[in-house]
């Protein structure tokens, strides 16, 4: 007997858990019990039993990051839905995969967000329900009630079959409360959603009594295409009907069994079920986070570690369930409409990104901006200093090139969007101390320079020359001489060609790192910022280059990500380096193709983006809401610490992502999280700096604010303005359709 464990993920993102999860982490994923998640227990009771093949996962495209988290292991498959279609569909479209290559093979199919904390038995349970299948019959296991409850749906077991299995009699739906206790007396057992039949025997029920499904699904395979975290299925998986497994074939089946169990189980339905599952103490309190109960009885308290603190005196049966800005307090008897109150609670993204958006205009224009153009410049030699501390003093010292071009950048792009003030003149100082203390005989520009403009490094960077033309794109759309910025910025490109072009493509970098993707990430920034400025055919030359590089050589297309050093031939390099993964990047690439499709039209690059934003969303640290610095192989953080410029890059990929994906709703809620996530950054005793650093426990790291991030918060500001302009023209439009109609 060969068998498939099979994980539906659905599509819920928690709101019956509200406040105590977040939005952006969806159901199977939140550890509501104990250190696993509920997704993490099924595959560990489905991967013990006995003769398991490749286990597989259908979900749909937000879950399969959290997937690959948990299920690293190349003998998980994943399948993504398109669109979620219920049980039914995605039940059938496991069948037939499994079917394919194994028909008498025996799918045991869980869903990934029930609690069964006694893997042992599951296991038992399981294989004996598999060995009934194999004579062809649809098992399911019937779970023997604790209590009354009008939370399951229930089985009516008939006569005995074999081995303890029994035939069913009907399946019945969740009793109203006046029947509650009649049911339960009755021997009715609860239906826990698992279903084990081979393979073969499932297509042949979906043929008998939902043919509609199975030749959507089938279709969908056939059409199929392999991504970096799965089998992406094809768009007629759309037009399976809307159902569950109960109700397009359970209910009508002649073969249907059931396995009566006497285990641990809760489909965690609501906060009771949690408390009930969940609770340690004599009392049956459970209490997470910082609260004391005193004469308390049957109480959930579940506090985030930045939530204030409660004290409960007196209480039974009670949930209090808060984070910093929302508290719950409710009957446990009433937590099962936790959902309807999220909502009412809860702001749409588009909300949540709007008030976003204005916050940081106002944060940038009274703010940010006159504090880096006042006490963040060198008013004795020029220029922009590194850091502010976050006491709003200046902090002088050594003077990065990147930070002169960043400031200049961010300076010309408020004077392009005709923020209040003199920006134009701003940005010309960056630009005219570069020209002053950074640029070498060779037409390069120095890296470092000290107070005084002396110098401390004289090495030229790939990445330094690359924000310098960026600064210079920038300058050409808002200076009084346009032309003068092109020529500057056409001499240093040569003078790049000349001096840094490598045989097998692309620039060779100075420094450790001669062969790597970040430097040539900006190049192509910068190309892009050209070709829009009007800079002619040699920026399109260099992004084409690029992006070829890209395209060919940076992307590990198998693993499905962006790597970043490389061997002298462009093959990746080894050691440390070959693991080396960062997120932030992973989401920087995502919206610099997207903007490279967007101006030539090179689908190759539109379908890398879409990967590489995935492969981003394999470093969000679900617990903090924050994207981490690196991961190992995109399997494992090694770095917990969340610096402030990935938060900028996850925005504004998502941003593009919306635009173009047809699930774009399903974005704008990545991008809004992304947004609360910078915001939380930007909270400083001195309005208009930043931290940089968040700490694994959620601690930011006190030390002064580097200018390094103003460019990317710029970049943040300018995708949510493109956002907005794009909203309003929607809402301009939306009258005179209706009065069309009319």
């Amino acid at each position: 007997m060969s068998i498939y464990p099979v994980i539906l993920c659905g599509d819920d993102v928690g709101p019956r858990y509200w406040p105590g999860t977040l939005p952006r982490c969806p159901t199977p994923f939140v550890q509501l019990v104990d250190q696993r998640s509920t997704f993490e227990t099924a595959l560990l009771c489905l991967q013990g039993l006995d003769d398991v093949r490749d286990t597989l996962v259908v979900c749909g495209e937000r879950h399969a990051s959290w997937v690959r988290r948990c299920a690293p292991d190349e003998s998980v498959e994943i399948l993504l839905e398109p669109e979620a279609r219920g049980s039914a569909a995605a039940v059938a479209a496991a069948a037939a995969w499994v079917a394919a290559r194994d028909p008498e093979g025996v799918l045991v199919v869980a869903p990934a967000d029930h609690h069964i904390p006694d893997a042992a038995a599951f296991a038992r349970a399981a294989e004996t329900a598999a060995r009934a299948a194999e004579s062809g019959g649809v098992v399911a296991l019937g779970v023997a009630p604790t209590a009354p409850s009008v939370a399951y749906r229930l089985i009516e077991p008939g006569v005995g079959v074999a081995g303890g299995v029994r035939a069913v009699k009907r399946f019945l739906d969740r009793p109203k409360p006046a029947e509650a206790r009649a049911q339960a007396n009755a021997a009715h057992l609860w239906n826990s959603g698992v279903v084990i039949a081979v393979a073969e025997v499932v297509l042949e029920e979906f043929r008998a009594y939902a043919p509609a499904t199975l030749n959507a699904v089938q279709a969908a395979l056939d059409a199929s295409v392999k991504v970096p975290m799965g089998w992406l299925l094809g768009k007629q998986f759309t037009s399976a009907p809307q159902a569950s497994l109960h109700d397009a074939v359970l209910q009508s089946t002649g073969r249907a069994l059931v396995l009566p169990v006497d285990v641990r189980w809760s489909d965690l339905d609501s906060w009771e079920e949690v408390r009930a599952a969940s609770s340690k103490d004599g009392q049956g309190n459970a209490v997470e986070g910082p609260a004391q109960l005193i004469e308390a009885e049957r109480m959930l308290v579940r506090l985030a570690p930045d939530a204030p603190s409660v004290t409960v005196l007196g209480l039974s049966d009670v949930a209090v369930v808060g984070d910093a800005e929302n508290l719950l307090v409710c009957s446990l008897t009433r937590s099962r409409h936790v959902k309807s109150a999220a909502e009412l609670q809860g702001r749409s993204a588009r909300e949540r990104l709007t008030t976003f958006a204005a916050e940081l205009d106002l944060w940038l224009r009274t703010s940010a901006l006159p504090l880096w153009w006042t006490v963040g410049v060198d008013s004795a030699d020029g220029g922009y200093l590194d850091l502010i501390d976050l006491g709003g003093r200046p902090v002088i010292g050594p003077k990065r090139a990147r930070v002169q071009a960043r400031q200049s950048f961010v300076y010309g792009e408020a004077a392009r969007l005709r923020l209040p003030g003199d920006w134009t003149d701003a940005a010309a100082w960056g630009l005219e101390y570069l020209q002053r203390r950074y640029r070498r005989d060779d037409g390069l520009y120095r890296t470092l320079v000290g107070p005084g403009g002396a110098i401390l490094d004289n090495r030229a960077y790939v990445y330094d020359q690359a924000f310098v033309l960026l600064a210079l794109a920038t300058a050409s759309r808002v200076a009084p001489e346009p032309r003068a910025a092109l020529t500057i910025a056409e001499g240093l490109l040569e003078r790049m060609v000349a001096l840094r072009s490598h045989p097998a493509g692309g620039f060779r970098e100075a420094g450790p790192h001669p062969f790597q993707a970040n430097a040539h990430m900006h190049l192509l920034e910068a190309a892009l910022a050209w070709i829009t400025a009007g800079g002619g055919e040699r920026w399109l030359s260099l992004g084409s280059q690029v992006v070829n590089l890209a395209l060919g050589k940076f992307i590990d297309h198998e693993g499905g990500f962006l790597r970043e050093f490389f061997s002298p031939d462009w093959s990746p390099a080894m050691g440390v380096d070959f693991s080396h993964v960062e997120p932030g990047h992973q989401f920087e690439w995502s919206w610099l193709l997207s903007r490279w499709d967007e101006l030539v039209g090179d689908t190759r690059a539109a379908h890398a983006a879409h990967i590489l934003f995935e492969a981003g969303r394999l470093g969000l640290d679900a617990a903090r809401g924050v994207v981490v610095d690196e991961l190992e192989n995109v399997t494992s953080i090694r770095s917990g610490c969340a610096r402030l410029w990935p938060q900028t890059e996850h925005l504004r990929a998502a941003l593009v992502r919306a635009r173009r994906e047809p699930d774009g709703d399903r974005y704008l809620t990545y991008a809004a999280d992304a947004a609360e996530a910078l915001g939380a950054y930007l909270k400083t005793p001195v309005r208009g700096l930043w931290r940089d650093k968040l700490l694994p426990d959620g601690r930011a790291i006190e030390e002064p604010a580097p200018a390094s991030s103003f460019y990317h918060i710029m970049g943040a500001f300018e995708a949510l303005q493109d956002w907005l302009n794009e909203e309003e023209s929607v809402e301009q439009d939306r009258p005179r359709r209706f009065r069309a109609a009319q």
